[in-house]
């Protein structure tokens, strides 16, 4: 999650290639019914929610919870082919939490060059979603889950799922998050905190960023993603329902850390916007590369049974983002 330049023209559309996304050239009309071409998937079984981390060259993907992993992982060394590991990465809960709901991990490195994991799962106690943390000497765990209550579990307001850790440039370390308010008939916030200098305690009250206000964010906005750009705080964030089709991601800037958020009006990335290659783009995270950032995300198979993962090349203008899904000709 750290500024890059865009990506080289060349490696662009290499990445688009191998993606499947075809370039766009000067040709006939499409022939009218014609089936939609769904772009393949990098990993075409369920693997939702990723979040990528570089470490020694090459990419660790962690993932929402199947086939009896807590937190599932893939590794690759071009973000292209990727090789899902049979082992768990939190193969133990914290006594807080009941498996069957551990959601949205996000994994950071630490000023010592350990691993601080953060992760969503079902509070016994209450049955909403709260926040942990976990901590690994190494990338791929297994990570172990620190202290006995969650971390981040504000039940007032719904819980809490989908954290995201950042890190300004002075080394200060934050944690996004969103109350789990659509579970209870109350507003989603994306919220920021600071943490400890270890990343495992918050260490300060929580601000409010933006919540839903836009009509294609339906009733909730979730799943933030923060990055710095030229100066600019950018929040990437998806609404909407993550189950359909009308699932997107969105984008909104500000001039300091806490805001105010301004929001781009439309997604930058939705069914729509893909021509329908992917189903409900979303639950993403921003991967800088050698040659600039690419967005990972989620998308649903045709039949909404499960969610792959994808990727596509990200590119900005000043602080404003977009995402190459094929290049005019």
């Amino acid at each position: 999650m750290t500024d890059t330049a865009r990506l080289a023209p060349a490696v662009a559309v290499g990445i688009l290639l191998a993606l499947g996304v075809g370039l766009v050239g000067c040709s006939a009309p499409a022939e009218p019914e014609t089936a939609v071409e769904r772009a393949p998937f990098l990993i075409d079984q369920d693997f939702a929610d990723p979040d990528v981390v570089e470490g020694d060259g090459v990419y660790v993907a962690f993932a929402t919870e199947n086939q009896g992993a807590n937190v599932q992982f893939a590794t690759s060394t071009d973000l292209v082919s990727w090789d899902v590991s049979t082992d768990d990465a939190l193969p133990d809960l914290p006594e807080w939490a009941s498996a069957g709901r551990t959601w949205a991990p996000d994994v950071s490195e630490r000023a010592d060059g350990s691993f601080v994991m953060y992760f969503s799962a079902e509070h016994a106690a209450s049955g909403r979603q709260c926040i942990g943390s976990a901590t690994a000497a190494t990338l791929t765990g297994p990570y172990v889950a620190v202290g006995t209550e969650p971390m981040v579990c504000p039940l007032e307001e719904g819980g809490a799922i989908d954290p995201a850790a950042f890190v300004d440039d002075d080394g200060s370390r934050f944690l996004l998050w969103k109350n789990d308010g659509n579970c209870c008939e109350l507003d989603t916030w994306i919220q920021i905190a600071p943490v400890s200098a270890d990343g495992t305690q918050l260490a300060g009250p929580a601000t409010r960023l933006v919540m839903q206000t836009e009509s294609w964010e339906g009733h909730l906005v979730e799943a933030p993603v923060l990055v710095k750009r030229d100066g600019t705080y950018v929040l990437l964030y998806s609404a909407n329902d993550y189950g359909s089709e009308d699932y997107a991601v969105g984008a909104a800037t500000a001039p300091s850390l806490l805001g105010p958020f301004e929001k781009l009006p439309d997604p930058v990335l939705s069914t729509s916007s893909t021509d329908d290659r992917y189903l409900g783009p979303g639950g993403q995270d921003v991967v800088s590369t050698p040659d600039g950032d690419v967005l990972v995300f989620h998308g649903w198979d045709d039949l909404f049974i499960y969610r792959g993962l994808a990727a596509l090349p990200l590119d900005w203008e000043g602080a404003s983002p977009s995402v190459r899904v094929s290049t005019a000709g």
